[in-house]
């Protein structure tokens, strides 16, 4: 372990005050941001950290990364390679998915106001324009779940703010079903709407391929978009049957919920509005006999 001095109340001292905890950290620049991929990372042609969308192994021992740097060991956050970063650190983040929590990202005060009036109360940490509710339990990360919230968990950093103020509870059914389905904000019915594709970081426990995957997907989604008059939700609702009866047999996660997101998008660009094709998508993987994650994990 290199030898790094660092002050109380410094982002290095906090930083191993949460290492002691088991917490993952890493350094923030000043902005809040990630400090940026090293020479060697630049573009991911390194391969990646394992976990991250294109899943590699690299070694690198720089922070390069983001989230995927953080690290809970005193050793990597103290070593000369961590060093410059944390000189130049304007705040510490950690990995809420590695230390076991999900955090609710609440941006503002309409954001909270929501919150109060719909989820159940666990630990509250203030933010500068908003809260962070952290619950016990962690799900897929997920940005613009609703207006000002995001979910950051299993491949998201969160700023440290403090321990908060509260009890901590499990994660409950009405956080992690609120991915389920995202639509892109300002998406209304009869226009076009921006797809979130289905990616293998999503799917770590499906047995198919990618390439079979998405085949199957964006067939289904032109038969749903083809549909411009009338029948697109039933031609959802179908869809979304035959792509989970082939995940029956998946140990999964198999990333459902994106699956049916791209369905539901594909509905609503051609009319359908996003509560009745969120309908037919739901009743499509449920005759199937699949659960979407969210279910899973209540």
């Amino acid at each position: 372990m290199t030898d790094i001095k660092y002050s109380a109340g410094e982002p290095l001292h906090m930083a191993l005050e949460l290492v002691a905890l088991g917490v993952p950290v890493l350094p923030l620049r000043e902005g809040k941001g990630p400090f940026g991929n090293c020479r060697d990372c630049t573009g991911n042609q390194c391969g990646g950290r394992p976990n991250m969308k294109t899943a590699g192994a690299c070694a690198c021992p720089r922070p390069c990364h983001g989230w995927a740097a953080a690290s809970a060991s005193v050793d990597v956050v103290t070593s000369a390679a961590w060093a410059t970063a944390w000189r130049r650190a304007g705040a510490v983040a950690y990995h809420p998915g590695g230390a076991g929590v999900t955090v609710v990202d609440l941006d503002n005060a309409d954001a909270v106001a929501w919150a109060r009036e719909t989820l159940p109360v666990t630990r509250t940490v203030a933010t500068t324009r908003g809260e962070h509710w952290i619950y016990l339990g962690t799900m897929q990360s997920s940005n613009n779940v609703r207006p000002g919230v995001d979910i950051k968990s299993l491949m998201a950093y969160a700023r440290w703010l403090g321990r908060g103020e509260g009890q901590m509870i499990r994660l409950p059914e009405t956080v992690t079903a609120l991915p389920r389905y995202v639509v892109p904000a300002g998406a209304v019915a009869s226009s076009p709407v921006p797809r979130t594709s289905w990616t293998r970081a999503v799917a770590t426990g499906c047995r198919h391929t990618e390439r079979y995957v998405r085949t199957g997907l964006d067939k289904g989604v032109a038969m749903v978009t083809s549909h411009r008059e009338q029948g697109a939700a039933s031609q959802a609702f179908g869809v979304a049957r035959f792509l989970g009866s082939l995940h029956q047999e998946c140990p999964g996660p198999c990333g459902l919920e994106t699956l049916g997101g791209e369905i539901v998008a594909a509905a609503v660009s051609v009319g359908v509005p996003e509560s009745y094709a969120t309908r037919a998508v739901d009743r499509g993987f449920a005759e199937a006999g699949v659960l979407v994650p969210s279910t899973q994990m209540a």
